[in-house]
């Protein structure tokens, strides 16, 4: 894959989420008790942030060198290109992600189940944020560097991830059931994996007219 060929593409979000939550420690208190309170919001925020930021090389290398072009112009499936370009992202941008978690739970004084469910709900909640960005980010690539206004779009439709995953965390974290939000963050990834890569096709369609 081109993204871990260029390993700036796979170590930027993954820096920038090491960073921001090992800033916590530092700036508000290294007391035990409030790391783990805190934990759940600072590492699911500062996941999505991360994911944010990755989202321009989802498309922007294509757009620029007129690949989004042919692919939108090429008699293939719009929508098995897009699923597969979002894949590729999630691959090398959310799974880093995951892989750290734990170091950053243990330095955040999660508990093992706390880790344990960090892990789960970033493994089903950043293939949604991914695919929730395609979308964005194929109305905006036409428009340059259009960071704000990715957000914009963009952020609200991740709030209903950030409340679930930090949720499923605080709720292990005090030995609660957190199946339930486990289970919403499923029923997102499902509904976003149905719908997302079709309006994101159609996105691209607007953006190369």
């Amino acid at each position: 894959m081109s993204a871990y060929r260029n390993l700036g593409q796979v170590l930027h979000p993954v820096v920038f989420f090491t960073i921001v939550v090992s800033l916590f420690p530092l700036s508000v208190t290294p007391l035990p008790e409030t790391l783990s309170l805190i934990a759940p919001g600072v590492i699911w925020v500062a996941a999505l942030l991360a994911t944010l930021l990755s989202l321009d090389s989802l498309y922007r290398t294509d757009y620029e060198d007129g690949s989004i072009e042919q692919l939108v112009l090429a008699p293939c499936s719009k929508v098995i290109v897009v699923f597969a370009k979002v894949l590729a992202h999630w691959l090398s941008s959310g799974v880093p992600l995951i892989i750290i978690s734990p170091l950053l739970g243990v330095l955040m004084h999660l508990n093992g189940e706390g880790i344990k469910v960090t892990m789960l709900s970033l493994l089903i909640g950043t293939p949604v944020l991914s695919l929730l960005g395609a979308i964005g980010m194929g109305l905006t690539v036409s428009l340059g560097r259009s960071g704000m206004l990715l957000s914009i779009l963009v952020l609200p439709l991740y709030i209903p991830v950030l409340i679930f995953g930090a949720s499923a965390i605080a709720a292990a974290q005090m030995g609660l059931a957190y199946s339930g939000q486990l289970a919403f963050l499923g029923a997102l990834l499902s509904l976003s994996i149905s719908l997302a890569p079709i309006a994101a096709a159609a996105a691209l369609r607007i953006a190369v007219r």
